[in-house]
C-alpha cells in the first residue's frame, strides 16, 4: 500500500505546483492550452496504436467520449476560475468539493450512512469553505463580497466536474491503459480551450514570457494525473483519493508566500481545516 500512497502524495504536490504556474501566467487559457498541447501531441501515437491493436466495444468508446467532454468543460471552468480567484482561496475548494459532495449525496439519496468521524469531516469542510468564501467577513462591502463569492462558485463548479470525470475514468481504466486514457483526457482538455485561445491571439506572447514554466507545466500537469491513475490501478479510489488533497495545504502556502496573496493566516487555517475534513471523510467516514 505504501507505493500507491507515495504516488498519490506526489500527484497532489505536482498538481499544486502547476496550478501556481497557471496563476502566475499572463493568459490562463493560453497557458493551460500550451502545457496540455505538448503532451497531447506526444501521446497521440500511443493512443492510436493501442486502439488499433485492441479495439473497444461501442459502449467503451462512448465512455471515453464522456470523459473527453467532461474534460472540455473542466478546462474552460478551470481557466476562468484561475482568472477570477486567488490560488489560496480557490484551490482548496476545487480539490475538496468532490470529497464533500459524494458522502452527502450518498446519505440523502442512496440511503447510506456516515460515521461520527465522517460527519465531523463534513462540518470541518463546510467551515473551511465558508471561511474561504469570504461570506463571514463583516468588513467586506456587498459589491466586494460578490466579487469574492464569484470565484468561490466557479471553484465549486470545477470540483463538481472533477468529481464526475474521476468516476468516469475509474470505469474507463477497465478498458484502456492509464497512458491511453490520459491522452483521451488531454484531447478533451485542449478542445475545451481552443476557441478561447484562437480568440485571444496571445500564444506568441505567452511563450516569450513564460517559456520555462510552460515546459515545466507540460510535465507536471499530465504527470500529476498519470501518477493518480497508476495509483488507482493498485488501490481502491476511496482509500487513496483523499490523500491527494494534501496539495490543498501546499497550494495555500504557495499562494501566500510566493504570490503574496492576502488573508494569509486565515486561508492557511482554512486549508488545514478543509484537509482535516477530507481525511476524516476519506479514511474514517
Amino acid at each position: 500500500m505504501i507505493i500507491p500512497i507515495l504516488l498519490v502524495i506526489a500527484s497532489g504536490m505536482a498538481h499544486a505546483v502547476w496550478s501556481l504556474f497557471t496563476k502566475k501566467s499572463l493568459n490562463k487559457s493560453v497557458f493551460l492550452w500550451m502545457i496540455m498541447m505538448m503532451c497531447t501531441v506526444l501521446l497521440l501515437p500511443s493512443l492510436i496504436i493501442e486502439l488499433w491493436q485492441t479495439p473497444l466495444s461501442l459502449g467503451a468508446y462512448g465512455l471515453l467520449l464522456v470523459s473527453a467532454i467532461l474534460q472540455s468543460v473542466y478546462s474552460w471552468l478551470l481557466s476562468q476560475t484561475y482568472e477570477l480567484g486567488d490560488l489560496s482561496q480557490i484551490y482548496p475548494i476545487m480539490r475538496g468539493t468532490s470529497t464533500l459532495l459524494v458522502p452527502i449525496i450518498g446519505v440523502l439519496f442512496l440511503k447510506e450512512s456516515l460515521s461520527v468521524y465522517g460527519w465531523i469531516g463534513v462540518i470541518c469542510m463546510l467551515i473551511g469553505f465558508l471561511l474561504l468564501s469570504g461570506l463571514g467577513s463583516r468588513s467586506v462591502q456587498s459589491g466586494t463580497r460578490w466579487q469574492m463569492l464569484k470565484p468561490f462558485i466557479m471553484a465549486l463548479c470545477v470540483g463538481l466536474c472533477t468529481t464526475s470525470y474521476v468516476f468516469v475514468d475509474k470505469l474507463n481504466l477497465q478498458n484502456i491503459s492509464p497512458l491511453a486514457l490520459l491522452e483521451v483526457t488531454n484531447i478533451g482538455f485542449v478542445a475545451g480551450l481552443t476557441p478561447l485561445v484562437i480568440r485571444s491571439k496571445a500564444v506568441k506572447r505567452e511563450w516569450q514570457v513564460n517559456r520555462s514554466t510552460i515546459l515545466l507545466g507540460a510535465v507536471l500537469n499530465p504527470g500529476s494525473y498519470l501518477l493518480f491513475l497508476f495509483a488507482m490501478q493498485q488501490a481502491p479510489m476511496a482509500h487513496i483519493g483523499p490523500l491527494r488533497e494534501i496539495g490543498t495545504v501546499f497550494a495555500a502556502f504557495l499562494g501566500i508566500f510566493i504570490l503574496k496573496e492576502q488573508q494569509g493566516m486565515k486561508r492557511i487555517i482554512s486549508s488545514f481545516v478543509t484537509l482535516t475534513g477530507i481525511l476524516l471523510i476519506g479514511m474514517w467516514g
